[in-house]
């Protein structure tokens, strides 16, 4: 899809200074700009590239002055960053502008779908599932018997959402993503063999939830695994059953939280963090990367280290850690000397 300098301009309320007529039809780094796309100047020490990219439309703030010949055509708008930041927006919503139902896809008769929705090639829809306005559903999905996916849903290629699943409005459920898979109950018998204990919740995720690819949210044991409204999930994050997760709570890749941990509003959590089971996590804590939780955390803590710490005393104690060569040496020099006396 081609867009042309005056089009652009009229989506960012913006003035062209330039051939009005040319035409992009990709976006690109202003180092890396070739004819045909479209870039953007807003850090001063890239400054130097627009007088030799070969982008083929260039925003600009108002206020910036060439000071050499240029030949790209340029945007003038208040604010370069925020101006491309919306046309990025614009442009994945024409880019994700699909609509209908390809085959071979199914449908289950006991379905029911509101309007505008669209429906990708070999994905699956079971019985009773309902789903609302302007959902789309991208090829080998798998929707389970009665899922609710609200208005403005997004679940790509490949995501799997297991039976009873409940999910809010504007959400967006990436590639590879399982929501809905059996939590992890076994219980030894007599004879030191584990049996299964069945997994009969269901997980609720709120509005405006983003999961990002490869994550796991299990179905709880009984009740629900609940994903509150606005939280933001990375990449390969394990959520276990029962778990708890508060309003605008941001957890990043890897990190694992093991069953009926209950964590709060405002949190944020580091990659590869590891938080034990049944405790509680109260609102506005911030957890560093690779940190083990393993205690019921107060609000407003920050912590860090395996087991964390209070942020400030861990940095104090890692000082100490990295001299502790040079003191047990310093240590060992004293008790000979004191031998030796």
């Amino acid at each position: 899809m081609k867009f042309t300098a005056t089009q652009i301009a009229g989506i960012l309320d913006g003035e062209v200074d330039g051939n009005e007529a040319v035409e992009v039809f990709k976006l690109a780094k202003i180092e890396e700009g070739s004819e045909g796309t479209l870039t953007f100047l807003s850090n001063p020490k890239y400054t130097p590239y627009i007088y030799t990219t070969q982008a083929s439309i260039t925003i600009v703030d108002k206020a910036f002055i060439a000071e050499n010949p240029i030949t790209t055509t340029l945007i003038r708008v208040d604010d370069a960053y925020k101006a491309f930041s919306k046309l990025l927006e614009y442009y994945n919503q024409v880019k994700m502008n699909k609509k209908g139902v390809e085959q071979p896809s199914f449908f289950s008769e006991t379905a029911t779908h509101g309007d505008e929705i669209y429906l990708g090639a070999f994905s699956y829809v079971g019985e009773n599932v309902k789903i609302g306005n302007n959902v789309k559903i991208y090829p080998n999905a798998y929707i389970g018997d009665n899922v609710t996916l609200g208005d403005n849903v997004v679940v790509f290629a490949g995501a799997k959402i297991y039976s009873e699943t409940i999910i809010g409005n504007h959400c967006v459920i990436h590639s590879g993503v399982i929501v809905g898979a059996d939590g992890f109950g076994f219980t030894p018998n007599e004879k030191g063999e584990y049996n299964k204990v069945p997994q009969i919740g269901n997980v609720i995720i709120e509005d405006h939830v983003d999961v990002g690819a490869g994550t796991a949210i299990d179905r709880a044991t009984l009740g629900s695994t609940i994903i509150k409204k606005g939280v933001k999930l990375d990449n390969q994050i394990q959520i276990a059953h029962n778990v708890e997760i508060g309003e605008n709570t941001v957890i990043a890749a890897q990190t694992g939280i093991a069953g009926s941990t209950k964590i709060g509003k405002n949190c944020i959590i580091g990659g590869q963090v590891g938080i034990v089971g049944h405790i509680t996590i109260g609102d506005n804590v911030r957890i560093q990367a690779q940190s083990g939780i393993g205690r019921n955390v107060k609000d407003n803590e920050t912590l860090q280290g395996s087991p964390a710490l209070n942020y400030g005393d861990f940095n104090k104690s890692y000082v100490h850690f990295k001299n502790l060569p040079k003191t047990m040496e310093r240590l060992n020099t004293i008790e000979k000397n004191f031998e030796n006396s």
